[in-house]
């Protein structure tokens, strides 16, 4: 069987870029926080493990991070009494994801004062990387004002004065040092721009060993992250996970096998990542959206499409992703795509999302009995929308399918 490796590395640059999506406004944050990290992290002499680990966790550190009013609460002020939750949610998702379980402590504690962290039994190097991400985050919320303007040249000194006041207190005095030594020259803040953390971020993978991830591995790391895009609204919570049972029950039932039925799992459970731009307030609306409000939600396939071409660029995991709004007909989004382009995968993974989304409570509706869906799928295939077979193949065994919608 054809294995699916990708390095781990780069699979985890580019799903950073789904969890940049949850700030809207505010993108690139976990990247910023991953390099200045990293950049202090070396001017200590930290060992190349550890300044690889926080570079990594960085990118993380906010994955129990779903909802954009939490992420602008934790954005728009230095200390927020309700930081922890999104801190225990995250270390929850790394510790059951075998690639990155071990950043879960320092992302579990990244906004835990310094001065506290000293009575928590867990080791002092992760205490210092967990504030040393506090630090960099913090650092970011400071500078992120001044970011778009051409200020920070005017600003930083100011910023740097401020978070020598916190020495001891939300920071540890090592690190507060070490950042005022590297901060105290215009290029640490001129790396924050879009352009040239990206190409640094791409430079520093290309001198990182290649990790590279097996299919077991890959789907832990799918499901972490569907477990963030899931966590947006208690209206969504495991859609994404039984989309990708349904999926891959009915690939088996077209005798779809080994590495491809793999691969349609993981696009199953990556289906919906692109909505993690979407507000909660337009998920959870519980009457008909507006016209921007629709534009908003339609372009969540086309986000997903494009976050997986980075890290799958040599699969099919991002089409048959990026495509489950796309119709028989040719009307769907966001590409319009006709029939004889759509893979079977992609209408499998169609009907399956729509399926166990009918099944599930909404804020506009309550949860559909199993003869209602049914139905409501064979006049989507009577307009032409949706796939005859794979539609006939789920009603063959409705309650199967049913209970991995449901259970």
């Amino acid at each position: 069987m054809k294995l699916q490796h990708v390095d781990l590395h780069n699979a985890i640059t580019a799903l950073s870029c789904a969890l940049d999506l949850v700030g809207v406004d505010e993108v690139r944050h976990g990247k910023r926080v991953a390099v200045m990290a990293r950049t202090i992290a070396l001017h200590l002499n930290w060992p190349e493990l550890e300044c690889r680990s926080i570079l990594y966790s960085g990118m993380l550190h906010d994955c129990g991070v779903s909802r954009i009013h939490e992420h602008r609460q934790l954005t728009e002020t230095l200390e927020w009494d309700g930081a922890e939750e999104h801190c225990i949610r995250g270390a929850d998702y790394l510790s059951a994801c075998s690639p990155v379980a071990h950043l879960a402590l320092e992302v579990r504690y990244h906004h835990s004062r310094w001065e506290k962290l000293p009575a928590l039994p867990i080791d002092h190097r992760v205490r210092l990387r967990a504030n040393l991400l506090f630090l960099a985050d913090r650092i970011d919320v400071l500078q992120a004002p001044f970011l778009n303007n051409g200020l920070i040249l005017i600003e930083y000194p100011a910023i740097i004065n401020r978070i020598k006041t916190l020495s001891g207190t939300l920071f540890a005095p090592e690190l507060v040092d070490a950042f005022t030594e590297v901060a105290n020259v215009e290029a640490f803040w001129l790396a924050m721009e879009p352009e040239y953390l990206d190409e640094d971020l791409h430079l520093i993978g290309s001198h990182i060993p290649a990790v590279l991830l097996d299919i077991a591995a890959l789907k832990e790391l799918a499901r972490l992250f569907s477990r963030v895009v899931d966590a947006k609204s208690p209206y969504t919570d495991e859609h994404s996970q039984r989309v990708a049972h349904i999926a891959r029950q009915l690939a088996v039932d077209f005798g779809v096998e080994g590495h491809e039925l793999e691969q349609v799992e993981i696009a199953g459970l990556l289906h919906d990542i692109g909505k993690l731009r979407v507000s909660e307030d337009i998920i959870d609306k519980p009457g008909s959206l507006t016209p921007e409000e629709r534009a908003t939600m339609h372009r969540h396939s086309y986000d997903t499409f494009r976050i997986l071409q980075r890290v799958f660029d040599d699969s099919k995991i991002p089409v048959w992703a990026g495509f489950h709004h796309e119709t028989l007909l040719g009307d769907g989004y966001p590409f319009r795509t006709e029939k004889k382009e759509l893979d079977l995968e992609c209408r499998i993974i169609s009907v399956a999302d729509i399926f166990q989304a009918l099944a599930q409570e909404r804020p506009y509706r309550h949860t559909m009995s199993l003869e209602y869906i049914l139905n409501d799928l064979k006049a989507r295939v009577a307009s032409g929308r949706l796939d005859a077979e794979v539609v006939a193949k789920l009603i063959d065994n409705a309650e199967v399918y049913y209970r991995l919608a449901v259970a």
